[in-house]
């Protein structure tokens, strides 16, 4: 039957791809690299080869065994599959062009540790005397229940080029706070 009888799509993708969550943004300032540690930049090659070397190829298994089933219409392993590969393929773009602007900073070979800077990890005490010490990555590495924070975050924007002893302010979601720099690491 021809498509302009039954109104298909000739990207299988426009239609099946709307409900799926979009990427996470990590939006980088304008004219800003992807800074990113070694090992946040290792985290995302594991993945990128994961998807690509393992589930990926054993997902085409399983769609092509259940394209050879017949009718693809009620299969859930082929629409499924099917989805899940539009997920992965998608995945794996964003990862690949994350990976392709990354700018890998090694926080180990700063040489001025006496200020704060990409890969710093930072011990602050706030005003009722919680002490709380975060680490300074990329966005794509941005773990807040780990203690890592984005260089573009506004805690980090007010923390860079600070030294120890130091008291900073930052617009928190809280209203304004001041914190104490007691410790700076680069490890």
């Amino acid at each position: 039957m021809n498509k302009s009888f039954v109104r298909e799509s000739d990207r299988e993708e426009d239609e099946s791809d709307a409900g799926l969550p979009a990427e996470p943004s990590g939006a980088l300032p304008l004219g800003s690299k992807n800074y990113m540690t070694g090992e946040g930049h290792a985290r995302l090659r594991a993945e990128f080869e994961q998807l690509l070397k393992i589930e990926r190829p054993e997902l085409v298994q399983v769609v092509s065994w259940a394209a050879g089933n017949g009718d693809r219409s009620e299969n859930g392993d082929y629409i499924y599959g099917k989805k899940r590969l539009r997920e992965i393929d998608r995945r794996l773009r964003y990862l690949a062009k994350r990976l392709e602007s990354a700018v890998v900073v090694e926080p180990r070979q700063q040489e001025n540790v006496e200020q704060v800077f990409f890969g710093a990890r930072v011990t602050i005490v706030d005003a009722d005397g919680v002490e709380t010490t975060i680490q300074i990555v990329g966005v794509d590495e941005t773990e807040i229940n780990a203690g890592r924070i984005s260089w573009i975050s506004p805690l980090a924007r007010a923390l860079l080029k600070a030294r120890l002893g130091d008291l900073v302010r930052f617009q928190s979601p809280a209203g304004l706070r001041e914190i104490e720099i007691v410790e700076i690491r680069y490890d």
